[in-house]
């Protein structure tokens, strides 16, 4: 178990600084400024929504330095590299921004109709991420020798458990000027901060068995039982201790009237929280998102004053608009340093229909069944399908594979996908929200 652990982990480094402290805080700094320039020029021209503003003008500028770089002008393109070599993507996010922004996400869920969508949420969570990843990676593995990219069967069911999940980051900021009602918000919602959990689960089983197929070792520790066991571990072991953490900061907010000291307790809470789930081999984001529930629903409503609750709720907002503009910045620079070539492009286009129709079918049927029992907003499966918006975290999955031609095929492919399913899922989700809205009226269960 512990070397199966080892060879599915084996690529998930930490944050690169080579020259000390001082480049931490330049890197930051730039990043910090390019956002914020960014960000304003999106507002006063473009006027999209924030996130998905910030990363369409970060591409394009992206593609200029491309062009300008090709025409012999390298000057924008050095300083460009420079910041990003400081910046290890996959190691940023799932170990430095994800927390919060689960935490900030989780914050505002009311607990009681989450739970009155307990059974769709989860399904979608577990069973839809399992059907997505073996209905892409099946397709994925004949599609790409129509193009002429070989890419091991294994591979490809590493790339469709990377892409599976709705990213919660790229759903919840683009869901707050979507006008959904609260209970199909609930359930995209609930379900996006549920699911990244369970798809690094899988993406960890099946890289476990990639990366020991090519003799590293890990291979013959791959059985049905531990895979059980890794599952359990994580989302179960994810689950109770974020109840543990959750309930002693709730605790400890009760005994104090001071919103400095309580924002404080939050902070300890999504950093130290997540950092001791990793330590001990259990879902980090699980962990921060349960937490995250039951001080946004319980603590909020017991261990907080009025003034302590305003004070909160703007501090992790700003939080999560500050790290979302630079996360969908980040993304948009990324296509500077990856290696994209005519035929990965073409394939992660029409992998990007793939994975919509997986998408469709992982909802559709579950949900098909659920209406047995109880009734659905007759558009539904469709809203679910389109809000199923794919973000930073598969980028990141995909970034953390071992080096190798695979890996080439599988972050192009990926990147293609996200870039398309944030830019037309994005700026048309509101239009389809709003259409069903206008056309029924959404159930009340």
């Amino acid at each position: 178990m512990l070397a199966f652990r080892r060879a599915a982990t084996l690529e998930f480094t930490h944050l690169q600084i080579e020259e000390g402290p001082m480049d931490l805080l330049g890197t930051a700094s730039l990043l910090m400024t390019v956002t914020a320039l960014f960000a304003y020029v999106n507002y006063r021209f473009i006027k999209l929504p924030n996130t998905i503003g910030v990363m369409v003008i970060s591409l394009v500028f992206s593609l200029m330095l491309v062009l300008m770089s090709k025409a012999g002008l390298t000057l924008g393109m050095e300083y460009t590299e420079k910041l990003l070599s400081g910046v290890d993507f996959d190691a940023t996010l799932m170990e430095g921004m994800l927390s919060f922004l689960l935490f900030a996400g989780a914050l505002h869920i009311n607990l009681n109709e989450l739970l009155d969508k307990q059974w769709v949420v989860g399904i979608l969570a577990s069973v839809g991420v399992i059907t997505s990843t073996f209905i892409v990676g099946i397709c994925s593995y004949f599609i790409l020798g129509w193009f002429g990219i070989e890419l091991p069967f294994i591979y490809c069911l590493l790339f469709g458990s990377l892409i599976a999940p709705t990213d919660p980051v790229a759903v919840l900021s683009i869901l707050k000027t979507a006008g959904a009602s609260k209970s199909l918000e609930t359930k995209i919602a609930g379900e996006s901060l549920f699911n990244d959990g369970i798809a690094v689960v899988v993406f960890l089983v099946i890289l476990g068995i990639a990366v020991g197929g090519d003799g590293h070792g890990g291979a013959g520790h791959v059985t049905p039982l531990s895979v059980a066991a890794l599952f359990f571990q994580e989302t179960i072991g994810g689950a109770i201790f974020g109840l543990l953490i959750g309930w002693i900061c709730y605790r400890l907010l009760k005994t104090v009237d001071n919103y400095h000291v309580e924002v404080l307790l939050t902070l300890a809470l999504v950093m130290g929280g997540y950092a001791a789930a990793r330590a001990m081999h259990i879902s980090g984001p699980i962990a921060i998102v349960v937490a995250g529930l039951l001080i946004g629903n319980h603590g909020r409503r017991f261990a907080m004053s009025d003034q302590t609750r305003e004070n909160l709720d703007t501090f992790w907002e700003l939080i999560d608009e500050i790290l979302n503009a630079v996360l969908f910045m980040l993304i948009g620079l990324e296509v500077i340093v990856l290696n994209l070539s005519g035929n990965h492009v073409a394939a992660g286009v029409l992998m990007f229909f793939l994975v919509l129709m997986a998408r469709f079918i992982a909802v559709g049927i579950p949900v098909s069944l659920l209406k047995l029992r109880q009734s659905f907003h007759p558009h539904v499966v469709s809203i679910l399908t389109w809000g199923g918006i794919r973000g930073g975290i598969s980028v990141a999955l995909a970034l953390s594979l071992p080096i190798g031609p695979e890996r080439s095929v599988i972050v192009a492919m990926t990147y293609v996908i996200v870039i398309m399913s944030v830019v037309l899922q994005g700026l048309s989700i509101k239009t389809l929200v709003q259409y069903a809205a206008g056309k029924y009226h959404e159930p009340t269960n």
